[in-house]
């Protein structure tokens, strides 16, 4: 299963000819690729429910999946697409610091235990002092062994880190030279079955900082408030099938399940492992919390220090981030946005 990472890839050199000033259209595309969170996505586009909202308010919204996450948002970045779903550092890394004004229209889950460490043979976190350490290198698996680190009092010089791509994560494992890893579900579960693989820090530790956002262009929104509205309202008609106890639920779970590689049984363990957000009351809750502009000042000073926040970065706060609760960073470079107006339109039933 392909999940979000982010990496230091250059913007694509079309972006630098991509005058992001938007006007009124009629016609939309958004991006998606596999992963528990974002299966939604799919569900809505083939069992027509993308459509009925987009044809309430005189829309066409085409929602495209694409097999490589980090394409998929280095093409939302380009302009080839209005919307595209991703993680909050994600949106930080690649749109934000390549100079796209985005939003996150909808925070749809935060991982809560998806994303693990894992130690063969030690039973605690303090015992990675040392060792090596196989993750995908620059994404929410190195966010989130930096924040355990610093959790029991160590920092990344404490360890080595190798990076292994997310194919390669379960073999490596199995190998009697890896002895540490880092990684996300389904690969996490298969891992942790192993004899003597103990999980001793996992993103349940870090409640709310590894979110899941389907991220808009701003200035495409700001021009095009239906698109908001019909994406809005979509989502949350979605949410309320996928979570309706009996028949419904477990027939939108199960399609979602297999689409993406697994079975019902399958995506309900990861579904577990995951904070989604049914409503939206929830969803705005979350997004107006003070806590929110606190996980974004983590990995904002995370980003920062692996240079993925661009040359012209002096600090962690180069880029602006704003949040109801406040702005984190430059007020005058704000790229990226948490904006929970169209989810509170969906909770006041006004969509």
């Amino acid at each position: 299963m392909t999940k979000r990472f982010t990496t230091a890839l250059c913007i694509l050199a079309a972006l630098t000819s991509f005058a992001n000033h938007a006007t009124a259209k009629d016609s939309f595309k958004i991006c998606w690729s596999i992963y528990v969170g974002w299966m939604p996505w799919d569900y809505g586009a083939q069992q027509g429910i993308v459509k009925k909202w987009a044809d309430k308010y005189g829309i066409k919204i085409d929602v495209v999946q694409i097999n490589d996450y980090v394409e998929s948002i280095n093409q939302y970045t380009a302009g080839q697409y209005d919307g595209c779903s991703m993680t909050n550092m994600d949106a930080l890394t690649i749109p934000a610091a390549g100079g796209v004004d985005s939003t996150a229209l909808i925070v749809g889950d935060f991982s809560n235990g998806n994303d693990g460490v894992v130690l063969k043979d030690k039973k605690s976190l303090k015992d990675i002092k040392g060792q090596t350490v196989n993750l995908v290198e620059l994404s929410v698996s190195h966010y989130l062994l930096a924040r355990g680190l610093e959790s029991v009092g160590m920092a990344e010089k404490d360890v080595k880190v190798v990076n292994t791509s997310d194919a390669d994560m379960v073999a490596a494992y199995t190998t009697s030279d890896v002895t540490s890893v880092v990684t996300w579900n389904p690969l996490l579960s298969e891992i942790t079955a192993m004899p003597n693989s103990h999980m001793v820090f996992d993103s349940s530790q870090i409640p709310g900082e590894i979110i899941d956002l389907m991220v808009v262009n701003t200035d495409t929104l700001k021009a095009n408030p239906k698109f908001g509205k019909a994406l809005v309202g979509a989502w949350y008609e979605i949410m309320s099938l996928m979570s309706a106890e009996g028949k419904t639920g477990k027939e939108a779970r199960e399609f979602m399940g297999k689409a993406s590689g697994t079975d019902l049984a399958g995506y309900d363990a990861q579904l577990a492992s995951t904070k989604m957000f049914y409503t939206p009351q929830d969803a705005v809750e979350f997004t107006n919390s003070d806590k929110l502009k606190t996980t974004m000042k983590y990995v904002a000073e995370f980003s920062f220090e692996h240079g993925l926040l661009g040359d012209g970065a002096a600090d962690a706060g180069f880029i602006g981030i704003e949040t109801p609760s406040g702005v984190y960073g430059d007020k005058a470079n704000i790229k990226l946005r948490f904006d929970p107006s169209f989810t509170k339109m969906a909770a006041e039933k006004k969509l």
